[in-house]
């Protein structure tokens, strides 16, 4: 039986700094290094391969930087059966969401990771991420006759956690378990054993394309008591918006003054799509719970259900990039893509 191929992709982030054992100082990333300081890498049952990018940190992550890791995962697809980015933590659910959203029905395992400290470090938590996202991407699916891979999606595993790429938030700056998924089970109970939920895992329902034509004019509008309608209006009338994210309190509530929802009107009249996502990390929107939500949905807010932050910016830079009008972009983001929202049957 042939081993899987399996790429590593090096975009920046603490995983790929390394420690110089005499002098402390965290150097650029070498593979064959990085080989030398694992050497279980070598009795993993995969045939690896090595591309590397220019490295940044991960704060300085761009729409441009999507693209080009973007296209050099579709171009490089057929070529091997999985693929591991190793990426800093900062904006890793960020990027695991565009990427979801970017290459849908990719059809093979983009598997995220990095780590809260570098390689080489004695207590670092980069040489289990490592590892076990290689053997998750190598790994085939015995119920299929034609021996594909059993993860077919972007996934991040992170901290004995696998969990879907676009349902992922970073809650911690200095825990080993530093991303969740707070509205999504994991895909996986990773112990000694790597137990998969297969009744979760999604699989593609059509071709696989690339979609790299992300608009940047995307705003989030962060409610807080207090805020003056200058400050609102100020946001929502920035040159090029199409689209912009209210983060609400609670189930998805809002002031109920007039002027407020007035600002909000105007702006959808400018042809501007509003979508009112939780401030909460766990829970869903329900706008009509409350008549502070209701107002919101009575002006053509679009109630965002239990999405993240970050997979709502970047559906909708995705989705912006494809639909001219207001109403198509918003029927499209009321679709599901890529597994990133509960129906809202199964919420209530």
């Amino acid at each position: 039986m042939s081993l899987a191929r399996i790429l590593l992709v090096y975009t920046g982030g603490t995983i790929g700094s390394m420690e110089d054992p005499d002098t402390g100082e965290l150097r650029p990333f070498e593979f064959e290094h990085l080989r030398a300081r694992i050497p279980e890498i070598d009795a993993l049952e995969v045939a690896l391969e090595y591309e590397p990018m220019a490295p940044i940190d991960s704060s300085d992550m761009s729409i441009e930087r999507w693209g080009e890791l973007a296209r050099l995962l579709f171009h490089r697809r057929d070529r091997y059966d999985g693929f591991v980015v190793l990426h800093g933590t900062d904006t890793m659910a960020y990027t695991a969401s565009a990427l979801s959203f970017m290459l849908p029905n990719f059809g093979k395992p983009i598997v995220l990771t990095g780590s809260q400290l570098p390689i080489g470090v004695v207590r670092t938590d980069g040489k289990e991420n490592l590892l076990t996202s290689i053997e998750i991407a190598g790994k085939w699916d015995s119920a299929d006759p034609e021996r594909g891979p059993l993860i077919r999606e972007v996934v991040i595993y992170f901290g004995d956690e696998l969990i879907r790429g676009n349902r992922s938030h970073k809650q911690d700056a200095e825990g080993f378990q530093a991303l969740l998924s707070p509205n999504f089970p994991a895909l996986a109970e990773v112990g000694v054993h790597v137990r998969f939920r297969r009744d979760l895992l999604l699989r593609p329902r059509g071709d696989a394309r690339l979609l790299e034509d992300l608009n940047p004019g995307v705003t989030v509008v962060h409610l807080i008591p207090g805020m003056t309608p200058e400050a609102l209006s100020h946001q929502l009338t920035i040159p090029g918006l199409r689209a912009a994210v209210l983060r609400t309190y609670g189930s998805g509530n809002a002031p109920r003054d007039p002027l407020f929802l007035g600002i909000l009107t105007a702006a959808q009249d400018r042809g501007v799509f509003l979508v009112n996502v939780t401030q909460c990390a766990v829970g869903s929107v329900d706008a009509n719970r409350y008549v502070t939500g209701a107002g919101l949905t009575r002006i053509g807010v679009e109630p965002s259900l239990d999405i993240t932050l970050e997979a709502a910016v970047t559906k909708l830079m995705v989705l912006a990039g494809l639909h001219a009008d207001r109403e198509s972009l918003r029927m499209a983001f009321k679709r599901d893509i890529a597994g990133e929202q509960t129906p809202a049957e199964m919420i209530r």
